[in-house]
């Protein structure tokens, strides 16, 4: 069977690995693996799990967690710069931590903040902290994305990377039936230079793209 990255649109994809519950391919142009969409949950069966996150701005280990997405994106934006919190999920808080910080937030999740008139606005700034992960139609998303933000604008995304074969089987990250699509370093280079971006990884599992 021909597969399609889902990032890139190649065709010229191989098998990476495979577990009790999955296959993984992995993609020779840009490097990402991800899942076959006939191993894709549903969407009741993928709400259901994301109705299990306890995630909460008054939990004192969340924010230490985003802050490593939080902190170095901040001390890149201008006084009172607008931002978008993209999959903000049940108990949105980085966009919390960003009003606090004096950043005006808007926020959307396809499940739980489904107002997608707020996609149709230009940001500052964009955040999509654990979400990539979960895309479909990466490309396309990051893309619109992209097109929301203006020259200088920041992407500021947090996942967890690929970094070997050895490493991916032991890896706990693919064990969530959610997660479809895996980026690498490599694969986050080649996206910012689709996109006309420029990346830094100024943090464990943070990538950070500033439109050119």
């Amino acid at each position: 069977m021909m597969l399609t990255c889902p990032l890139c649109g190649a065709t010229d994809t191989g098998h990476f690995h495979h577990d009790e519950r999955r296959d993984y391919h992995r993609c020779r142009h840009c490097a990402l693996v991800f899942v076959p969409p006939d191993q894709w949950l549903g969407p009741a069966e993928e709400r259901a799990v994301y109705d299990q996150h306890e995630n909460s701005p008054h939990d004192p280990g969340y924010r230490r967690f985003l802050s490593r997405l939080f902190d170095p994106l901040r001390e890149r934006l201008s006084p009172g710069a607008r931002g978008l919190d993209f999959g903000a999920g049940p108990g949105p808080t980085l966009s919390v931590m960003f009003e606090e910080a004096g950043h005006p937030m808007a926020i959307y999740d396809p499940f739980y903040a489904p107002d997608a008139s707020v996609l149709v606005d230009e940001y500052d700034f964009i955040t999509a902290s654990e979400v990539v992960e979960h895309l479909f139609q990466p490309g396309r998303e990051l893309a619109r994305l992209t097109d929301m933000l203006p020259s200088g604008g920041w992407l500021g995304l947090m996942t967890k990377r690929v970094t070997d074969h050895q490493a991916f089987m032991r890896w706990h990250y693919i064990l969530d039936p959610t997660h479809v699509v895996f980026f690498s370093e490599a694969t986050f280079v080649w996206l910012a230079d689709q996109l006309s971006m420029r990346v830094e990884f100024p943090a464990a599992d943070v990538a950070l793209l500033q439109r050119r």
